[in-house]
């Protein structure tokens, strides 16, 4: 029997503040501005942390998706100054990781979604292809044991 989260048995792991007894305090020294900023830094993560728990799983995975790809293509070179900002080796991980997270999140997002991601990663295995000075073999590529063969 799987054991349920603090989430499902309505436990609260990060304890909430309704009062700002702290914050309303008087300042009287260095160490005293460093707690009142730690605390005012704390609620906003405790705020950030309950958002998150908003997101539905769809967006989550497609943000990632997004992030990855976009850090690939400057990676692959099709970025602003892509002689001082490429890097093939960091391109081919970014690559596997989305392939990878694609091809298993596809399930579980629509087609629609899953389409879209689909394309912009060929784009990005047709784009490392072209600028490896050594192509790798078809089906040997970033990503292409998720993907299959690109070409």
């Amino acid at each position: 029997m799987r054991a349920k989260s603090s989430r499902e048995q309505n436990v609260d792991t990060i304890p909430s503040r309704d009062d700002d007894f702290l914050a309303e305090q008087p300042v009287s020294g260095p160490d005293d501005e460093r707690q009142r900023r730690w605390e005012e830094q704390e609620r906003a993560a405790q705020s950030a942390t309950r958002d998150i728990a908003d997101v539905p799983a769809v967006e989550v995975i497609t943000t990632t998706a997004v992030h990855l790809m976009s850090a690939a293509a400057v990676k692959v070179g099709l970025a602003d100054s892509p002689e001082t900002q490429r890097d093939l080796d960091e391109a081919r991980k970014l690559i596997n990781a989305l392939a990878g997270l694609i091809t298993a999140g596809a399930p579980e997002i629509s087609d629609m979604h899953a389409r879209s991601l689909r394309d912009g990663l060929r784009s990005l295995q047709l784009a490392f292809r072209e600028a490896s000075v050594i192509p790798d073999p078809i089906g040997k590529g970033p990503g292409e044991k998720y993907t299959g063969p690109v070409t």
